[in-house]
């Protein structure tokens, strides 16, 4: 039976725009947007708070029983809930950054948040973003786009962006976070993250957010009138 919903997966590198691009997409089309990234983040903050031993698989099944992670709508943005608590700011942090790579490599993770993603993707035009949904959670999603920037772009964002926080951070501790979260993703045997061979490649180290828009508004409506 085919779908009639439209999924629009967007994968890429940590600190690439990911989700500023995918929330600019669903706003526009008035499209679902979530953040399969601050999932992870929500488990690996909730994995931090209880001190799971990332080494013992029957204690992190548990814990995994134990979450429940939802998006409700709040002013202009999506907020993340972990157990019914408002968590969004929090799953930004350093501390939960330097963890979240090493708790979604674990299989039980994946797992169990690919079964929570699919479940949200079922009947509702949606726009995901994350490191495996165009390979892994939805491989027959009407559009896949994969992101990526320069280290020293990235870098510059994800530093910016914790400055605005008020997090004191280094620019040699951004870089050293994202090249080790990049290896742990791309070198993870569940789902790693990887480019889908139908996936639009988006180099956006010199575009601007409104440029990048531009671009997976045409290749949206490409696929939507069948001259691609």
């Amino acid at each position: 039976m085919e779908r009639e919903n439209f999924i629009i997966a967007i994968d890429g590198f940590s600190s690439c725009g990911k989700s500023t691009v995918a929330k600019a997409v669903a706003k526009k089309l008035q499209f679902v947007f979530i953040d399969s990234g601050a999932m992870y983040r929500a488990v690996t903050l909730y994995f931090l708070r209880h001190q799971v031993n990332l080494d013992h698989t029957e204690e992190i099944k548990t814990a995994l029983e134990h979450i429940h992670i939802d998006f409700v709508p709040h002013a202009d943005k999506m907020c993340m809930l972990l157990n019914g608590e408002d968590v969004s700011e929090e799953i930004r942090q350093m501390h939960v950054s330097e963890k979240v790579s090493e708790v979604s490599a674990i299989k039980e993770v994946r797992q169990a948040l690919v079964k929570q993603q699919q479940n949200l993707g079922k009947r509702r035009n949606i726009v995901m973003d994350g490191r495996d949904i165009g390979t892994t959670v939805f491989p027959d999603a009407d559009l896949k786009i994969f992101m990526t920037a320069s280290p020293d772009v990235r870098a510059e964002r994800r530093l910016a962006e914790l400055l605005a926080k008020g997090e004191e951070v280094s620019m040699d501790e951004i870089k050293q976070n994202l090249a080790h979260r990049d290896h742990i993703d791309s070198t993870r045997e569940e789902s790693p993250l990887r480019q889908a061979e139908d996936a639009i490649v988006l180099d956006n180290s010199d575009l601007t957010q409104e440029e990048q828009l531009e671009i997976v508004l045409n290749e949206y409506e490409k696929r939507k009138t069948g001259r691609y």
